[in-house]
């Protein structure tokens, strides 16, 4: 770090009182301020663009917002929004589920009781929509843990937690609230799995059976109407489905659904893979859709990569900034014993090279790029469509970065949502452990030159609003067989 970066964190840092334990708004924010200034990879970064005197307005503006704020959930908004700053993901903030559950505190018994809830049972519910005949916004539907019930009232559709197991989510609580604007086009406010609130201008049901509410989708499980299109039908298992699925969808056309690359859906992906391989090598085509898919690990996306390779595929690595608390997640995964003997060796290499350095970052690899080569080429599948869209960010994203530097390879959709050069987060109690702050420790050899924060990574064919979501894979195929 030159000196003029040390000067500047130096005037960034020492213009407020050291923390005290009081649990108060103020107290959480200079606690967060200071963590995020001397632990976040991208701190710096977004100061050289921005600017000392924006980060001082900035940090004005908010302090006198927490000082004001004696809620834990208003103040956690109010924080979150400061985090904003910096970029819109590969950041967190939460409310500690444990605090909320421990903590007898009037402060947080009041904003329970704040909770604006709908009190109706399943049964009642059902009896009242038995009366609906037209198919919907009414009605009950699943969305992961949740299962919502749906009625309209005063105007507006409101969606009530029925069941939500695993979650802190309240049976009655209320969800969302979707009202009907001018030309029938709707929107709503929905509340997130940490309560905090996010307006959607786009609320539209597909078919008979599924609701979209932004980028969230639910599925209805009551009316049971039929659903007569097929490819909504495919769509909607194709969306609502937790696990990898592999199918053949034509003579020429195999298609790879991958909702997550989490590191627990490994095994998975590869056995799919070791197991279609010789229809996959038989095929002209290949779809893989990882629409939504919001990342997770780079191991598992790794059994792909020989499907669609073509020539030597480039990777540009990290570097991680060394701090004694950043390290501490190299301890965590020597402890963790999921990890194999080969890996924790890696992590305890990494670890002593980034505790002789604190301060800087530090690329934990032999070199920054990478060139993959590989002894084999498949003829099969000659042309290969990757479907994307907003949702896609992260370890996708890098997936993508892969992918697309094989000649076989299309993407097909929209800009993916642009969250990769600042990442690997890590997570912090606050000193009252009231909230839990996600923050990132490494950051990506490419930018400036090749940023992907903010701008994302544009498809080869832009899908249109004109081409329904449940006509993308058939969208896809066409051009695939064309080619």
């Amino acid at each position: 770090m030159n000196l003029r970066k040390v000067l500047l964190l130096l005037l960034i840092t020492v213009s407020y009182p050291t923390f005290a334990q009081k649990c108060n708004c103020e107290d959480n924010f200079y606690w967060l301020k200071k963590n995020f200034e001397q632990n976040d990879a991208g701190f710096q970064y977004i100061i050289d663009k921005k600017g000392l005197t924006e980060y001082q307005n900035h940090n004005i503006l908010f302090i006198k917002k927490a000082k004001k704020s004696k809620d834990l959930n208003e103040c956690r908004n109010i924080l979150f929004d400061w985090l904003l700053f910096f970029r819109p993901t590969h950041l967190s903030l939460a409310i500690n589920k444990d605090f909320i559950t421990q903590s007898s505190s009037k402060t947080n018994s009041e904003s329970e009781k704040k909770w604006e809830t709908l009190v109706l049972n399943q049964e009642e519910l059902k009896n009242n929509l038995s009366s609906v005949v037209q198919p919907g916004f009414e009605g009950i539907w699943t969305s992961g843990p949740y299962t919502i019930g749906v009625i309209r009232k005063n105007k507006e559709y409101i969606g009530y937690i029925l069941e939500a197991k695993g979650t802190k989510w309240k049976q009655y609580d209320v969800k969302f609230k979707i009202k009907e604007n001018l030309d029938q086009n709707y929107s709503s406010l929905y509340y997130l799995g940490d309560y905090s609130s996010q307006k959607f201008n786009e609320v539209k049901l597909i078919g008979n059976n599924l609701l979209k509410i932004g980028f969230v989708s639910l599925k209805r499980v009551f009316p049971d109407y039929l659903e007569n299109n097929p490819e909504i039908t495919n769509y909607i298992e194709s969306l609502m489905t937790q696990k990898p699925f592999f199918k053949e969808i034509s003579d020429q056309t195999v298609l790879l659904r991958i909702p997550s690359f989490n590191y627990s859906d490994k095994k998975e992906i590869d056995s799919i893979l070791v197991a279609n391989k010789e229809l996959i090598i038989s095929k002209e085509n290949l779809i893989i859709d990882v629409r939504n898919n919001g990342g997770g690990s780079d191991a598992s996306f790794q059994k792909i990569i020989p499907y669609l390779y073509t020539n030597p595929i480039r990777t540009i690595g990290v570097e991680y900034l060394s701090t004694a608390q950043n390290n501490k997640r190299m301890e965590d995964f020597i402890a963790d014993p999921d990890w194999s003997s080969e890996e924790k060796k890696w992590a305890r290499k990494g670890l002593e090279k980034l505790n002789s350095n604190i301060g800087k970052f530090i690329n934990l690899e032999e070199h920054i790029v990478e060139e993959q080569k590989l002894d084999v080429v498949y003829p099969n599948p000659k042309n290969i469509g990757i479907i994307i869209n907003e949702s896609n960010a992260s370890t996708t994203e890098e997936f993508l970065l892969i992918a697309k530097q094989s000649k076989k390879v299309k993407l097909f959709g929209t800009t993916t949502e642009g969250v990769l050069d600042i990442s690997n987060m890590y997570f912090v109690d606050s000193p009252c452990k009231d909230l839990k702050l996600g923050y990132s420790l490494s950051k990506s050899s490419r930018i400036p030159d090749m940023q992907i924060d903010q701008k994302g990574i544009q498809p080869d064919y832009y899908i249109d609003k004109t081409i329904n979501d449940y006509d993308w894979i058939r969208f896809t195929e066409n051009i695939l067989k064309a080619n």
